[in-house]
Parts: structure tokens; C-alpha cells; sequence
């Protein structure tokens, strides 16, 4: 089988020769640059410049000669051999001969998603080498890879959320085929394969679109990164049709099954039919006959995105990523109160109580971090799978000072407790690469802007800026410390260390992991799988309690996270054991749960 997603932009292998087509609105002359000669390009009255010719194939570089001058690459590049200021190259999708035409995706309440930097996740760091890896994460229970951001972006390492070429695969990890087999190989392993995809901003160097489409930006709203997407002002339509058919790209012309929209708060969108609503619409009208599974990142807590039709399918997003989860917890196992975690540390334990029992923290309640700000909206009636829990992710990671994991920061017997109820909880739990074992490496914040020194001296300084608020850093010589971005041995450093594994305390960690995984798969996705009927939670003095309630029975988490050991009723009824770490000191429906103990138990419905 193979398969291609034809869409206006970019270049197309036809069978009359290659049509190339780039919308520029602004230019006032653009040539086609192939193979060093020139062509003149057909100009439409809509903004389009366009030509189709027998002397170019596959293979072949061609870049944009703009107004006579700068030749710039196509912004919808399948391939960039050379980085994001070379020249693209002409693929033929066609060449790729696809082995999983049986695949059609599993359902979201299987998901266990393994979040992955291509260029660290293995020695090699590229599609290639994380494809040797496959078999040892389907092994340990793992049912979905997610990749962050690969389209091109500057240098060889980055996180991949400075791309500029959001459909060319970087070139840093190997070729649009390597990909391919990746995600083939997949499949065949019964594995899904997500991707982390950026629309909220271009990275710093190597976008061109200023240059001849102005119009693909606004001043109207700003943005950390500068000016935003245009998306709903004049010729906004174009711009939302290059975004939702670089969706659709991925989905159809790589078998993603899945995508990951990162920091979707910062589009902003004041027309009418939202750009949201308009991609999930879109995507689902495209796929279906195909299992697709669209998250969110979303600071604002907008429960409106995942809501569900009378089937229990998602209208528009499957599921968000569940910030409030994580920062609650990580609020109470570390005491951090700085930063965003100013907004979990007033009382961690009640805020990861209603995290856990309806997926949001707060649902319209005013920011202690961000003054004036009220965030979220009710979202108590979603399922527990309209939301992906983590202890830890490239963010929440890779955003400290120095990119510590939680396993270097809080003891053993808090960890085992925080991680048993993270990946037996009804949410879809999310495991940063390394996780599962405990990995000793740290994930750094890098770039590569070796091409440009004075954005990479700014991009170090404004790193160590950012942690100028933070008391541990107040100090400028202590501040120095924090590792150089731009410095190749910090983006070595962040590589995983895969023979750990054979080794303790890492080993134990693995198993351990495992063990979680089969008992999810055997005990929750089950439940998942029916109908939600609702939660409650209570916390009162250390103690956590937090109920699920679907039709084919209840969940209950029961913890203490104090230092002095708390008496708790767990009742007299059919309830089951699933997992403890405690001692089971039982008396009349009673247990006494020392410091950092806790039950999970499961009752079937009657």
C-alpha cells in the first residue's frame, strides 16, 4: 500500500511532470529555483504562484526566488536535506511501499503513551534507532509512542518546538522513509504512533514567511514568540488550511495515529467557527473509518473541547494533557512553590484530589501565580480518559534549571507511591522516555544556532534569565551555572543511558514498572472501557481519597501523605485489593496507613 496526502501547497509528483505551488501574497514577482535554473512561476489573483513542469522529478532541490533576490525554501518542504535556510527537496510519497494496510488503530482507553526526543532516546539518535527499541517498550506494557516536534528545525538538536517547516520530517534524524519504517514497524508491533505538532508560533530562525506572506501573521494578538497566527483576520483562510492540511498530512501520509497540539491557548481566534473546532472537524471528517486521536495542550481549561456526543465519542479533542494533575502532585512531593507551582502549593493535597476526581484543578478559579487571571471552566462530567496524567514530561522536566527527573529529587518511598497511583488512576497516563527505569540522565533544555552566534548568545542569556525570579538563582554567578543551551554537551547529556537497565536500582524500577502496566491492563482499562458515572474525593488532615464510579464497577485511591500515620474506614463491602504498600493493619473496616502508604481497591458493580 501507499499512500499520499494531496493538498494545495508545496510541490506534488504528478504524472504530467511536478506542480509546485507557493502562496505569497505579498511578493511581488516569485521564480522557481530548480536544479540552479529558473522558472517562471503562473501568478494568481488569490495570492498563489503556481507551475507545473516535466523537467523536474523526485530527487531534485528547488527553493523561491522572492521580488528577484532571496531564495527561500517551500514552507511546505516534504524534506530538508540541507536545514531550514537550504533547499527542499521533490519526494515522491508513492516510493514508500506500506506493510500495515491492516492497522486501523487502537482504542484511546488502551492508550499507555511513552513521550519520546528522537534525537536522545537512543545512541544513535534517529528514527532508526529508536526503531530498535520498539520491541523492549511493547514488551514493557507500552501501547503509544509519541514523538515530540519534527519538523525542521534549525541546527541539528533541538526540542523540536523552534521547527519552521512543519511538514518535513528534520532532517537531523534520518530520511522521510526512515520515518516511514518507524512508524510501520510500529504497527506491526500493535503499537499507535502520536506526534507533537506546533501551530501556535514559527521558531526564531529560518521562517521566511514575513517575506512574502505578511498576511500569515497578526499584530492584533501577541504572542510570547511575537506576533500570532492569523487565523481569523483577513486571508486567515489559507493560513488555517495550511495548519489543518498539515494535520491532515501526518494522518494520512505517515499513519500517524494521532496528534499532540501544543500550547493551543495561544491561538487566538475571535471568528466564528474556531480554528479548534475547525482541525478536529476536519481531521474526523477525513478518517472515518480510522481510530484518530486528537490531545490538547491548553492552559485555560477549556472543558468545551472535550466534551462527548450521546455515544460517549469526542465531539472535537480526545483528551487534553492534564497540567493541574501533574503540578498538584508535584507541589506535594516536592514542597516547590515557585513559579506556576505558586498556584498548587496553598494545598496541594485538595487540589490533586479534585485534579484526579474531574481532571481540572481549577474550573474558573482566580490565579495566585498569574494575578487577575481566572482560569478554567467545570469539568467534573468528562470521563477520567478526556485527560493524560503524568509525573513528569519534557516540560516539566527539561523546563527546570537542570533538567532534573523526579526520581533525583524526592525519596524512593514517595516516588512508589505517587507513581502506583499515577498509572493506576483512570486517567491515560503519559511515561517520559527513561521513566519506566529511573534513568540517571538528566533532559536539558538545547538548541543548535551554531549558524547564527549572536541568536545563540541571546538564547543562552534569556535561559538564564528566565530563572532570575527564582530565589535559588537571584544571585548572577549562581545563575551561571545553569547549563549553556547552545553548548553540544548539554544535549549529550540528556541522551538515555539504555544500559542502566541491567543494573540496580534501575532494574528494580523497570520491573516494578512493568508489573504496574500489566495490572492496568488487566484491572482499569477495563472499566475505561464502560460507561462513567461519576467521582468524589475528600481529603482531610494527610489523607486522600478519591472514588470512580463506571458501569462495570468502582475504583477507589486511599493514601496518606503525611509523616504521622492516620486511621482511615474503608468500609465493610465487596471491595478488592489491587495494589498497597502498606502493612494492612485492619480492625472493623479500619486501616492504619503509615506515612507515604496507600490502597487501591476495586469493586465490582453489583
Amino acid at each position: 500500500m501507499r499512500r499520499i496526502h494531496p493538498m494545495p501547497f508545496g510541490a506534488e509528483v504528478t504524472s504530467e511532470g511536478v506542480r509546485f505551488a507557493l502562496w505569497a501574497p505579498t511578493a511581488a514577482d516569485v521564480r522557481l529555483v530548480l536544479n540552479g535554473a529558473e522558472h517562471t512561476m503562473d501568478r494568481g489573483g488569490d495570492g498563489w504562484y503556481r507551475l507545473l513542469t516535466p523537467e523536474a522529478q523526485p530527487g531534485n532541490l528547488y527553493g523561491y526566488k522572492i521580488d528577484g533576490n532571496l531564495i527561500v525554501p517551500d514552507p511546505a518542504s516534504r524534506f530538508q536535506p540541507d536545514d531550514v535556510h537550504g533547499q527542499s527537496r521533490v519526494v515522491d510519497p508513492h516510493s514508500y511501499e506500506w506493510g500495515d494496510q491492516s492497522w486501523s488503530g487502537r482504542p484511546w482507553e488502551e492508550a499507555i503513551v511513552y513521550e519520546v526526543h528522537v534525537g536522545t532516546a537512543s545512541p544513535e539518535g534517529t528514527y532508526a534507532g529508536l526503531m530498535t527499541k520498539l520491541e523492549a517498550l511493547r514488551d514493557l506494557g507500552i501501547t503509544a509512542i509519541e514523538l515530540m516536534p519534527i519538523g525542521e528545525f534549525p541546527g541539528r538538536r533541538n526540542w523540536g518546538y523552534d521547527g519552521v517547516l512543519p511538514y518535513a520530517p528534520d532532517a537531523a534524524y534520518g530520511e522521510p522513509d526512515d520515518l516511514k519504517r518507524l512508524i510501520d514497524r510500529a504497527h506491526q508491533l500493535g503499537m499507535m504512533m502520536f506526534l507533537d505538532v506546533v501551530y501556535n508560533h514559527f521558531g526564531p530562525s529560518g521562517n521566511y514567511l514575513h517575506a512574502y506572506a505578511k498576511s500569515f501573521f497578526t499584530e492584533r494578538h501577541p504572542t510570547p514568540w511575537g506576533a500570532g497566527i492569523n487565523v481569523d483576520g483577513n486571508e486567515s483562510s489559507t493560513v488555517r488550511d495550511f495548519f489543518i492540511h498539515n494535520a491532515l498530512y501526518w494522518l494520512a501520509e505517515y499513519h500517524f495515529d494521532g496528534l499532540r497540539f501544543d500550547a493551543v491557548h495561544a491561538i487566538v481566534d475571535d471568528s466564528e467557527l474556531h480554528f479548534l473546532e475547525e482541525l478536529s472537524t476536519r481531521i474526523r471528517q477525513n478518517f472515518p473509518g480510522r481510530r484518530i486521536h486528537l490531545v490538547l495542550e491548553n492552559e485555560a481549561n477549556q472543558a468545551r473541547w472535550l466534551e462527548r456526543d450521546s455515544s460517549g465519542r469526542p465531539r472535537f479533542h480526545t483528551a487534553q494533557w492534564a497540567d493541574d494533575i501533574h503540578n498538584s502532585w508535584h507541589a506535594l512531593l516536592t514542597g516547590e512553590n515557585e513559579g506556576y507551582y505558586e498556584d498548587y502549593a496553598d494545598a496541594p493535597l485538595a487540589r490533586l484530589g479534585r485534579a484526579l476526581a474531574e481532571g481540572f484543578a481549577y474550573q474558573g478559579d482566580p490565579s495566585a501565580h498569574k494575578p487577575g487571571v481566572i482560569r478554567g471552566e467545570p469539568s467534573a462530567h468528562l470521563p477520567p480518559a478526556a485527560f493524560v496524567s503524568f509525573l513528569q514530561n519534557h516540560d516539566q522536566v527539561g523546563n527546570r534549571a537542570f533538567g532534573e527527573r523526579l526520581s533525583h529529587l524526592i525519596p524512593p518511598d514517595r516516588l512508589g507511591l505517587a507513581q502506583s497511583v499515577f498509572l493506576l488512576s483512570p486517567h491515560i497516563p503519559l511515561i517520559f522516555m527513561g521513566e519506566e527505569w529511573a534513568a540517571s540522565s538528566p533532559f536539558q533544555f538545547f538548541v543548535d544556532f551554531e549558524a547564527d552566534p549572536d541568536l545563540a548568545k541571546a538564547v543562552c542569556e534569556g535561559r538564564r534569565g528566565e530563572f532570575r525570579h527564582f530565589k535559588a538563582f537571584s544571585d548572577p554567578e549562581t545563575a551561571k551555572n545553569i547549563p549553556d543551551p547552545t553548548d553540544r554537551a548539554t544535549f549529550e547529556r540528556s541522551k538515555l543511558d539504555w544500559t542502566e537497565i541491567s543494573r540496580q536500582p534501575h532494574r528494580e524500577a523497570l520491573v516494578e514498572t512493568k508489573r504496574l502496566l500489566q495490572l492496568r491492563k488487566d484491572e482499569i482499562v477495563p472499566l475505561l472501557k464502560s460507561e462513567y458515572r461519576g467521582s468524589r474525593y475528600a481529603t482531610s488532615q494527610s489523607i486522600l481519597d478519591v472514588v470512580w464510579i463506571f458501569e462495570k464497577g468502582s475504583l477507589r485511591i486511599l493514601a496518606n501523605f503525611g509523616e504521622e500515620p492516620v486511621s482511615s474506614d474503608i468500609g465493610s463491602g465487596g471491595a478488592r485489593l489491587l495494589w498497597s504498600n502498606a502493612d494492612h493493619a485492619l480492625a472493623n473496616g479500619t486501616i492504619q496507613l503509615k506515612p507515604w502508604n496507600g490502597i487501591i481497591m476495586k469493586e465490582a458493580s453489583a
